[in-house]
């Protein structure tokens, strides 16, 4: 039998969990506002407003999405929570995976490949064809993704599913 953490080690665990996901979920909430609320005149001001989100992704949202992943793996394996055990939990996993991997495989992408191509090239940069498409891809997406972080979060406080099998540990 392996061994769990006692309830300080739960609490310092579920608290830096909380804070890694709070941090994930806002700096969500604020590249969804400064992708919406901006309305860039020139392909100059649109590399400003891309470079602002790829810092906020790649100084805020990746390394929060990695240290709530790995709070949870610890959080799952180190407490009776487990894996697998209770179908909310396994709901947050399905969840949590498939929006990391959109966002590394899609969203990520699109982001870098615009504020690169605004970089490169800022007087056409608002009349490229890919740069137009993936703006136009990344405004779909990255909706539903709040989204679906919000639900993790709800799903997390309101633990809403019994136990998935009756197995015990």
């Amino acid at each position: 039998m392996q061994k769990k953490l006692g309830s300080t080690g739960r609490t310092w665990l579920k608290g830096f969990h909380v804070l890694f996901s709070a941090a994930w979920v806002g700096a969500a909430t604020c590249m969804i506002l400064l992708h919406f609320a901006s309305h860039p005149a020139t392909g100059s001001e649109a590399h400003g407003v891309l470079a602002a989100l790829k810092l906020i992704d790649d100084w805020v949202i990746i390394p929060s999405a990695v240290g709530t992943l790995f709070t949870s793996l610890l959080i799952s394996w180190l407490t009776p929570w487990g894996f697998f055990k209770w179908r909310w939990v396994t709901v947050k996993w399905v969840i949590t995976i498939s929006v990391m991997l959109f966002g590394t495989f899609f969203l990520g992408p699109w982001l870098n490949g615009m504020e690169a191509m605004s970089a490169a090239d800022p007087q056409f940069v608002l009349q490229n064809p890919a740069f137009l498409s993936s703006r136009q891809l990344m405004s779909i997406a990255v909706g539903p993704q709040l989204l679906l972080l919000f639900f993790v979060v709800f799903i997390s406080v309101l633990k809403p599913w019994k136990k998935a099998t009756n197995s015990k540990g």
